[in-house]
Protein backbone atom coordinates (compact mmCIF):
# COMPACT_ATOMS: atom_id res chain seq x y z
CA UNK A 1 0.00 0.00 0.00
CA UNK A 2 2.83 2.37 0.84
CA UNK A 3 4.46 1.78 -2.56
CA UNK A 4 1.16 2.40 -4.35
CA UNK A 5 0.70 5.66 -2.44
CA UNK A 6 4.25 6.74 -3.30
CA UNK A 7 3.70 6.05 -7.03
CA UNK A 8 0.42 7.95 -6.89
CA UNK A 9 2.07 10.91 -5.14
CA UNK A 10 5.00 11.12 -7.54
CA UNK A 11 2.87 10.66 -10.67
CA UNK A 12 -0.10 12.82 -9.64
CA UNK A 13 0.96 15.98 -11.48
CA UNK A 14 1.83 14.05 -14.64
CA UNK A 15 -1.46 12.10 -14.50
CA UNK A 16 -3.46 15.27 -13.87
CA UNK A 17 -1.86 17.02 -16.85
CA UNK A 18 -2.44 13.95 -19.04
CA UNK A 19 -6.14 13.51 -18.16
CA UNK A 20 -6.87 17.24 -18.29
CA UNK A 21 -5.27 17.43 -21.73
CA UNK A 22 -7.35 14.52 -23.03
CA UNK A 23 -10.54 15.91 -21.47
CA UNK A 24 -9.97 19.37 -22.95
CA UNK A 25 -9.14 17.91 -26.37
CA UNK A 26 -12.29 15.75 -26.22
CA UNK A 27 -14.50 18.71 -25.30
CA UNK A 28 -12.97 21.01 -27.92
CA UNK A 29 -13.66 18.50 -30.70
CA UNK A 30 -17.20 17.78 -29.47
CA UNK A 31 -18.12 21.47 -29.15
CA UNK A 32 -16.59 22.25 -32.56
CA UNK A 33 -18.58 19.46 -34.23
CA UNK A 34 -22.00 19.59 -32.56
CA UNK A 35 -24.48 22.28 -31.62
CA UNK A 36 -26.69 22.31 -28.52
CA UNK A 37 -24.07 20.67 -26.28
CA UNK A 38 -23.75 21.87 -22.69
CA UNK A 39 -20.96 21.42 -20.16
CA UNK A 40 -22.37 20.43 -16.78
CA UNK A 41 -20.23 21.97 -14.09
CA UNK A 42 -17.70 24.72 -13.85
CA UNK A 43 -15.34 25.00 -16.82
CA UNK A 44 -12.27 25.60 -14.64
CA UNK A 45 -12.97 24.21 -11.15
CA UNK A 46 -13.63 20.52 -11.65
CA UNK A 47 -11.91 17.16 -11.77
CA UNK A 48 -9.32 16.96 -14.55
CA UNK A 49 -10.41 13.48 -15.63
CA UNK A 50 -14.14 14.05 -16.01
CA UNK A 51 -16.38 15.60 -18.67
CA UNK A 52 -20.11 15.67 -18.04
CA UNK A 53 -21.92 16.86 -21.15
CA UNK A 54 -25.57 17.19 -22.08
CA UNK A 55 -26.65 16.75 -25.67
CA UNK A 56 -29.96 18.55 -26.23
CA UNK A 57 -32.58 16.56 -28.14
CA UNK A 58 -30.88 13.23 -27.37
CA UNK A 59 -31.93 10.93 -24.51
CA UNK A 60 -28.96 9.85 -22.40
CA UNK A 61 -29.93 6.18 -22.44
CA UNK A 62 -30.33 6.22 -26.24
CA UNK A 63 -26.94 7.83 -26.49
CA UNK A 64 -25.36 5.13 -24.33
CA UNK A 65 -26.85 2.48 -26.60
CA UNK A 66 -25.56 4.39 -29.63
CA UNK A 67 -21.98 4.32 -28.33
CA UNK A 68 -22.16 0.98 -26.52
CA UNK A 69 -18.50 0.16 -27.18
CA UNK A 70 -17.41 3.34 -25.34
CA UNK A 71 -17.53 3.11 -21.53
CA UNK A 72 -19.66 6.03 -20.32
CA UNK A 73 -22.43 6.69 -17.83
CA UNK A 74 -25.53 8.84 -17.83
CA UNK A 75 -25.95 11.36 -15.06
CA UNK A 76 -23.62 11.50 -12.11
CA UNK A 77 -21.78 8.64 -10.45
CA UNK A 78 -24.18 8.63 -7.51
CA UNK A 79 -27.25 7.97 -9.72
CA UNK A 80 -25.77 5.85 -12.51
CA UNK A 81 -28.15 2.96 -11.75
CA UNK A 82 -31.25 5.18 -11.68
CA UNK A 83 -33.41 6.58 -14.48
CA UNK A 84 -34.06 9.70 -12.41
CA UNK A 85 -32.11 12.80 -13.38
CA UNK A 86 -29.07 13.28 -11.20
CA UNK A 87 -29.79 15.22 -8.02
CA UNK A 88 -26.25 16.59 -8.34
CA UNK A 89 -27.01 18.05 -11.78
CA UNK A 90 -30.33 19.38 -10.49
CA UNK A 91 -28.55 21.07 -7.56
CA UNK A 92 -26.18 22.68 -10.07
CA UNK A 93 -29.20 24.22 -11.82
CA UNK A 94 -29.34 21.79 -14.76
CA UNK A 95 -32.96 21.30 -15.83
CA UNK A 96 -34.55 17.87 -16.15
CA UNK A 97 -34.40 17.88 -19.95
CA UNK A 98 -30.64 18.48 -20.03
CA UNK A 99 -30.05 16.21 -17.04
CA UNK A 100 -31.76 13.36 -18.93
CA UNK A 101 -29.42 13.95 -21.87
CA UNK A 102 -26.22 14.06 -19.83
CA UNK A 103 -23.34 11.67 -20.37
CA UNK A 104 -20.31 11.37 -18.10
CA UNK A 105 -16.96 10.65 -19.79
CA UNK A 106 -13.91 9.67 -17.79
CA UNK A 107 -10.23 9.81 -18.70
CA UNK A 108 -7.48 7.92 -16.90
CA UNK A 109 -3.78 7.42 -16.61
CA UNK A 110 -3.80 4.77 -19.33
CA UNK A 111 -6.28 6.45 -21.70
CA UNK A 112 -4.68 7.16 -25.09
CA UNK A 113 -5.29 9.92 -27.60
CA UNK A 114 -6.35 7.25 -30.11
CA UNK A 115 -9.03 6.01 -27.71
CA UNK A 116 -10.28 9.56 -27.23
CA UNK A 117 -10.42 10.09 -31.02
CA UNK A 118 -12.38 6.84 -31.31
CA UNK A 119 -14.85 8.00 -28.64
CA UNK A 120 -15.20 11.44 -30.24
CA UNK A 121 -16.02 9.96 -33.64
CA UNK A 122 -18.60 7.61 -32.12
CA UNK A 123 -20.22 10.35 -30.04
CA UNK A 124 -20.52 12.72 -33.00
CA UNK A 125 -21.98 9.99 -35.22
CA UNK A 126 -24.45 8.86 -32.55
CA UNK A 127 -25.66 12.37 -31.71
CA UNK A 128 -26.19 13.23 -35.38
CA UNK A 129 -28.04 9.95 -36.02
CA UNK A 130 -30.27 10.32 -32.95
CA UNK A 131 -31.05 13.94 -33.73
CA UNK A 132 -32.15 12.94 -37.23
CA UNK A 133 -34.90 10.99 -35.45
CA UNK A 134 -35.86 13.86 -33.15
CA UNK A 135 -38.84 16.01 -34.18
CA UNK A 136 -37.81 18.54 -31.50
CA UNK A 137 -34.37 18.98 -33.01
CA UNK A 138 -35.95 19.40 -36.45
CA UNK A 139 -38.27 22.09 -35.07
CA UNK A 140 -35.35 23.96 -33.48
CA UNK A 141 -33.38 23.75 -36.75
CA UNK A 142 -36.41 25.33 -38.48
CA UNK A 143 -36.22 28.24 -36.04
CA UNK A 144 -39.19 27.30 -33.86
CA UNK A 145 -38.89 28.42 -30.24
CA UNK A 146 -40.01 25.31 -28.35
CA UNK A 147 -40.98 27.37 -25.30
CA UNK A 148 -43.77 28.98 -27.36
CA UNK A 149 -45.31 25.72 -28.59
CA UNK A 150 -48.71 24.79 -27.15
CA UNK A 151 -48.18 21.05 -26.67
CA UNK A 152 -51.73 20.32 -25.45
CA UNK A 153 -53.34 21.40 -28.72
CA UNK A 154 -55.80 23.50 -26.69
CA UNK A 155 -56.28 27.24 -26.81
Amino acid sequence: LGSACEISRTDMEKDTAHTRGLRDYFEQRIFASLDHVHLNGDKDHRLPNNANLSFNYVEGESMIMGIKDVAVSSGSACTSASLEPSHVLRAMGVGDELAHSSIRFGFGRFTTREEVDYAIDHVITAVKRLRELSPLYEMVQEGIDLSTVNWSGGH
